[in-house]
């Protein structure tokens, strides 16, 4: 009788309803039925317990697996067109319905409890119903898309058909509903307007929305619903639906104060958003544009004015009031005690919300597919592009913010969280804080504002440029007195990640975005500021914000072992458009400078890829930038562009042969160190003279005894410097100003010996290249004969000689500081020719670039859905690939809880004595 009491007891309360919940997955009637029986009714009671069943998104996720939608999807598709049917249905009724929202419960232990008694009784919760309904579509949608794949046959049917019905007494024209009015499109809405009521007025029949449609009209009014996601105080008489504006910020005064639960909802709501926008990750990257989503698609087009501002403001002003917020809960109270998060798993809804909304809004903001594509603009040497009102509302109205409170208040609100994230990296207890999850959408929302909000010169009414009558948040920032606050936040960020190759693609997108300040001479006219924000000791240097960027671009470049060679050329673009603008640089970036350009000279690395010279020549241009706008002021520069004469020399002579000859060269050099250092080793040397067939290595071998600083010239150019002290142009300085003659006569005569030996070179070349790249004899000189090498020869021609006399004068040597005092005076009016006008490279959008950044953005809204839901996961991903590894951050976050869990156990305490 006792055995049974517990069966007894828990039936009939049903506390957390775990026997119905197992069954779900168990029985005949449960998640198994959608598969096992075909054809199942609309009004079958079976669809009531997707609704009523669970409680948590954790329950949905949990107990209907991908598998299980996939398997119907297949065997009995029917049956997952009425799932999505009936739970779409019964969310619009309850969403209309007088019992929603039901009445939220104050979070205590009595309501907690009383919760869990009224789950058990026959009492109707609409909330829960409109909750679960919401996290059903969240699970079965993304299955729907992976099974889909390129095909639409399904959604078409399901999804987006329209019916049409009869209409008694015709048709009511009134004004369309999603014209949004602007001075460029008034009169043509005016023509359109009066054509449709003509033909609106012949029909008999009446189109009704599809169910995507009203699916979309649905979510709008559940994130604006009063008692749902807003508060009931401000709910006008019976309307419980209010677009409002949730916080204050941009296009808002008021705030309606925070609540958890509303939170809470709005994440769940904005997640379906999320999930029906995924669509687009289900195709390839070919088909990205070809074959837009129909949802974004519609999300950006015709949802009406009112609404897209609305949402537009809510999503910015959730976002950017993240790092002023006071808002004091048991979560953020919690998550600022040390190490508090390897502890306590929970999520701050707060921060969940936050990243949500960032998610959405990038999504919306990228989103160029189809006809949601800017509009082209302009002649074949200007051409412009920009978002309109029918091509894509969010894009448009984020680009016509004008006020420059909203600028200031955006520019706040990017800064603060960018701060929050270089304050976990500047603690002093390493690890002690968690790191933002959201900073690369923060970062992408960064770029999409001064991507779209940007002045435009075209003329206006009066005839007067438009930047005269409203500034552009770009120009706001790049004017403000944190533009190179944020040159540091994004370089700080850059080099936190740059060794971690899963954010290899943000880092690239890092590099973009200085590109595109680079290429505003409000930009370079900071460069001489000092930074002020607190930048990490391991980071930080002497010096101006210039200095900054150069050390952290040379960082970014010389300590990931090429891992990261995408990055180059944008980020030898942005120091070749700030170089005019560079002044009193020190030491440690001159020096840094000059070695980026050594090593881009470096025959293994110019010969190696078709795009190598490139660079070379984009560090060529910065030394001429700087010569032609600030010579004298820039004297440590001018020292060391001195002392690395003979690199210059060698470029303006260089050939494939020469090159081949000085890479063979740098390979015997090592060959024989290793063998002097370890004389057991086997040296493969001896074999390869062998098969040479000459005496060239024995001739290199003596001219390497001969010229020592040859040899080590030759290695350092193999590799970037790791660290350079700060009186490392005295090193500079030691080596001879001119070397041996003999030596290099004998180097341009193997390196003639070697062209002429039929096809060695080639053959030598062939191990040069990656890729399958051969370098060849008319490659290199259609770019050794462009490279722009006659200003900086001038000046060495010019000073070199007297810095030699200086130095081989009766006196002692002339000291290093002596030497750059002498430069600091130097001028070369008459000697240098007129400088030539500036052409800043602006960063370009092409396709390619595009669907890069699209992948990026849903590669990390896959990443973030990952945990704790796993929404996309187990589907076929194809616009990017997916590779599952195992985090070492979360092994050691794991050790870590167990540790301190096992610090404060009970057991531990209180030890038991057998």
């Amino acid at each position: 009788m006792f055995a049974k009491l517990p069966l007894k007891l828990t039936a009939p309360f049903g506390l957390l309803t775990d026997e119905a919940k197992l069954a779900f997955r168990s029985k005949p009637e449960g998640i198994s039925k959608l598969v096992s029986t075909r054809h199942i009714p609309a009004n079958d009671r079976y669809w009531d317990q997707y609704c009523t069943l669970f409680d948590t998104p954790s329950d949905v996720f949990s107990l209907i697996s991908p598998h299980d939608i996939r398997r119907a999807f297949l065997d009995a598709p029917e049956n997952v067109a009425t799932l999505v049917r009936v739970i779409s249905s019964r969310l619009f009724n309850l969403v209309s319905d007088h019992t929603f929202p039901a009445q939220q419960s104050t979070t205590s232990v009595t309501s907690y409890a009383s919760s869990l008694i009224k789950a058990a009784t026959a009492e109707r919760n609409a909330t829960k119903e409109v909750l679960n309904c919401i996290r059903v579509l969240q699970r079965v949608l993304p299955v729907v898309f992976e099974v889909e794949g390129e095909s639409n046959a399904f959604e078409l049917e399901v999804l987006w058909k329209k019916v049409e019905t009869d209409h008694e007494g015709g048709v009511r024209v009134d004004d369309p509903q999603f014209v949004i009015e602007d001075e460029d499109d008034r009169s043509e809405h005016d023509e359109a307007g009066s054509s449709l009521s003509a033909e609106l007025k012949a029909r008999t029949k009446q189109t009704l929305p599809s169910l995507a449609e009203k699916l979309f009209s649905c979510i709008m009014d559940l994130l604006f619903c009063c008692g749902f996601t807003l508060p009931t105080k401000i709910q006008v008489d019976h309307h419980k639906i209010n677009y409002i504006i949730w916080e204050k910020g941009v296009g808002s005064t008021a705030d309606s104060g925070p609540n958890v639960q509303y939170d809470s909802n709005k994440i769940e709501v904005l997640r379906l958003l999320l999930v029906l926008f995924s669509r687009q990750i289900y195709v390839s990257p070919a088909s990205l544009f070809s074959k837009p989503s129909f949802y974004t698609l519609h999300m950006v087009r015709k949802t009406p004015r009112r609404d897209v501002l609305t949402l537009l403001c809510s999503l910015l002003n959730t976002t950017l009031n993240s790092s002023t917020s006071n808002n004091l809960t048991i979560a953020s109270v919690a998550g600022k005690v040390p190490y508090n998060h390897l502890v306590f798993k929970g999520e701050d809804s707060r921060i969940a919300l936050v990243g949500m909304c960032l998610q959405v809004l990038c999504v919306l903001l990228d989103f160029q597919g189809g006809p949601a594509k800017d509009v082209v603009s302009g002649n074949d040497e200007n051409t412009t592009s920009a978002p309109t009102a029918q091509t894509n509302a969010f894009r448009y109205f984020l680009a016509k913010l004008h006020r420059t409170q909203d600028f200031a208040f955006i520019l706040n609100g990017i800064t603060g969280i960018l701060d929050q994230q270089l304050a976990v990296s500047n603690n002093i207890l390493p690890g002690s804080k968690k790191s933002i999850p959201y900073i690369p959408e923060t970062i992408i929302l960064f770029w999409k504002m001064i991507e779209l909000n940007k002045v435009c010169f075209g003329k206006n009414l009066l005839g007067y440029s438009d930047e005269m009558f409203s500034q552009k948040f770009r120009a706001y920032v790049l004017d403000s007195d944190g533009a190179m606050d944020i040159l540091a936040y994004l370089f700080s960020y850059g080099l936190e990640i740059k060794d971690r190759p899963q954010q290899h693609g943000l880092c690239r997108s890092l590099s973009y975005i200085i590109q595109t300040l680079s290429a505003e001479p409000a930009f370079g006219n900071k460069l001489c500021l000092p930074v002020k924000i607190p930048i990490p000791t391991k980071w930080s240097t002497p010096g101006t914000a210039g200095d900054f960027m150069i050390t952290s671009i040379y960082s970014m470049m010389s300590t990931t072992s090429g891992a990261m060679t995408s990055l180059y050329p944008a980020l030898i673009i942005a120091l070749s458009n700030a170089a005019p603008y560079f002044k009193n640089l020190s030491i440690v970036s001159s020096n840094r400078l000059i070695q980026l350009f050594i090593s881009f000279a470096n025959p293994r690395f110019l010969l190696s890829d078709e795009s190598h010279p490139r660079l070379l020549f984009f560090m060529l241009e910065v030394f001429n930038s700087v010569i032609f706008h600030h010579l004298s002021d820039n004297s440590n520069l001018l020292y060391v562009i001195i002392m690395a004469h003979k690199t210059f020399q060698d470029l303006g002579t260089f050939t494939l042969a020469s090159g081949l000859w000085e890479i063979r060269h740098a390979e015997l050099v090592r060959e024989e160190r290793a063998r002097q250092e370890d004389p057991n080793r086997k040296s493969n040397l001896g074999e390869v003279d062998i098969e040479a067939g000459d005496v060239q290595a024995e001739k290199a071998r003596l001219l390497r005894n001969k010229n020592q600083d040859i040899a080590a010239r030759s290695e350092r150019m193999e590799s970037f410097r790791e660290d350079a002290p700060e009186d490392e142009g005295v090193e500079i300085a030691s080596v001879p100003a001119s070397k041996s003659e003999k030596a290099r006569g004998k180097m341009r005569e193997n390196s003639v010996s070697s062209e002429t030996t039929s096809s060695a070179a080639l053959l030598a070349s062939t191990g040069v290249g990656r890729n399958g790249f051969v370098p060849t004899h008319e490659w290199v000189a259609s770019w050794q004969q462009g490279l722009p090498l006659d200003t900086v020869m001038l000046v060495i021609s010019e000073l070199l000689p007297k810095i030699q006399s200086l130095q081989g004068g009766g006196q002692k040597a002339t000291s290093t500081g002596e030497i750059i005092d002498f430069l600091r005076g130097v001028s070369l009016v008459g000697v240098l020719p007129p400088a030539p006008p500036l052409h800043p490279r602006k960063f370009t959008w092409s396709d390619a670039s595009m669907v890069w950044l699209t992948s990026l953005i849903w590669g990390e809204i896959y990443v973030h859905g990952m945990s704790p839901l796993g929404i996309w996961s187990s589907t076929n991903v194809r616009l990017f690939f997916v590779k599952h590894t195992n985090s070492p951050s979360r092994q050691i976050a794991g050790t870590m809880s167990h540790v301190v869990g096992e610090l404060f156990s009970t057991a531990r305490q209180r030890p038991e004595y057998s």
